[in-house]
């Protein structure tokens, strides 16, 4: 098992994102190996320097960074030797099982599209986020930005990629889909959400349990929660603001914890040929530690595989 990780990428890279990589080095499966891609110089001086002397990290170099701001498809076509053209170009060539990056999510989202490519049958892959419930454990959310506006057909798909990633990442069996809408009849919502309100109905491969509200985004209606990327975006950085206020505010909860983007690390890009993870911008060493927690996890249960097996049958 290989996990590639963009040691360049992020608002603290690479000091956070090396940091990170040697935490995760203690707590990954033996067997994994955790390939930190960026300049080599400057990140092994930084192993060094963090006292690292064990054998599950390698260095690939790659002497070109995309900045956060930078255009993501021309950085991609003007930095050939960047950490996420080699992260992909790793991916590409089945050296690495994963990828990840706090970097450029426009970058990450382009490479992913457009160099390991969506799954065929897939038509807009997803960003996808994870949800705590009250009752303990997490559901997903998806999309939560990379696909603005949806038709009915691509709601209708990440219902599916939600299922098979609840059942085979969190351990959810029979995971229950609910709809984003305005209200809980069938009749409601725009006529996008009303088709796509069908078709999930109408879906065999799904337990569609109907529209759910935004109330109940932590209760235990819905294990998968479906809308398009405005809507999910939205939802997503008012949760990490309701963290933001507890905190400033000196309150704690367990539950309001797992609100904190540190909890999961990063989100993943689904339907595409592998396991793509976005990690925050802002990405301190303990959330990149979780984000290669989190893709070895989606490696052991091969849910990119299952994704794809799902659409080609």
């Amino acid at each position: 098992m290989r996990i590639a990780l963009d040691a360049m990428g992020g608002d603290y890279a690479p000091e956070a994102i090396v940091k990170g990589a040697v935490l995760a080095a203690q707590e990954i499966d033996k067997s994994a190996t955790i390939v930190l891609i960026g300049k080599e110089d400057v990140v092994n001086g930084l192993l060094k320097e963090y006292g690292y002397t064990g054998s599950n990290i390698t260095v690939v170099n790659a002497s070109q960074v995309i900045e956060m701001g930078e255009h993501p498809t021309k950085a991609l076509t003007q930095k050939p030797d960047s950490s996420i053209a080699v992260g992909f170009g790793m991916m590409k060539m089945q050296k690495a099982d994963a990828f990840c990056s706090a970097g450029n999510t426009g970058a990450m989202l382009v490479g992913a599209m457009f160099s390991v490519k969506a799954i065929e049958g897939i038509l807009r892959p997803p960003i996808a986020n994870f949800v705590p419930k009250l009752s303990g454990g997490y559901g997903i959310i998806l999309d939560v930005g990379a696909n603005a506006d949806c038709k009915p057909e691509v709601l209708e798909q990440f219902g599916e990629l939600g299922s098979i990633y609840a059942k085979y990442v969190l351990d959810i069996q029979n995971p229950k889909v609910g709809l984003m809408n305005l209200g809980e009849e069938e009749g409601k919502g725009t006529t996008v959400i009303q088709a796509t309100y069908q078709r999930l109905k109408a879906n065999a491969n799904i337990n569609f349990i109907g529209n759910i509200e935004g109330r109940d985004l932590f209760n235990d209606k819905a294990d998968v929660i479906v809308c398009d990327g405005y809507t999910g975006n939205i939802i997503l950085k008012m949760a990490e603001s309701i963290y933001d206020i507890l905190h400033e505010k000196g309150m704690k909860d367990p539950f309001f914890e797992k609100f904190n983007y540190e909890a999961e690390g990063g989100s993943p890009i689904l339907g595409v040929n592998g396991n793509v993870v976005i990690g925050h911008g802002v990405s301190s060493p303990v959330a990149i530690c979780n984000m290669v927690l989190q893709a070895q996890k989606m490696i052991s249960s091969k849910v990119w595989e299952r994704f794809k097996k799902n659409y080609s049958a």
